[in-house]
């Protein structure tokens, strides 16, 4: 089930919480995840339990994170269908599956471990 939320939402930080601070998801994407006021969530839930995140602010994607790439993919799909998408620089991590969901991929030596995607 994919639901979209903001940190106003009443059941945001239950399924959200464990991913803020987290030292895994910042090993696994060399990013941080924070609660900005302005980002709307789009959550991937399976059992009750986020399997994969997209935040977006603006028109760009800020953060993003998965447990199965496979979710992921659905999940970038289905933005893509609800939300316009301008230039957003994300972790490396997840590049196949950008390409894969019909984004271009930009990769420059001054981001060591992200990528800028964009809508073709």
């Amino acid at each position: 089930m994919i639901v979209k939320m903001n940190n106003k939402d009443e059941k945001f930080y239950q399924y959200m919480g464990k991913f803020f601070g987290s030292r895994l998801v910042e090993r696994q994407t060399n990013d941080r995840i924070y609660d900005d006021d302005k980002k709307e969530w789009y959550l991937y839930i399976e059992d009750d339990s986020v399997v994969a995140f997209v935040s977006i602010q603006n028109k760009v994607i800020k953060n993003i994170y998965c447990y199965k790439e496979k979710n992921l993919e659905e999940l970038l799909n289905y933005i893509k269908k609800e939300e316009e998408i301008t230039n957003s620089i994300l972790t490396k991590r997840y590049i196949e599956v950008y390409q894969k969901c019909g984004f271009k991929v930009s990769e420059n030596d001054a981001y060591k471990n992200f990528v800028m995607i964009y809508e073709q």
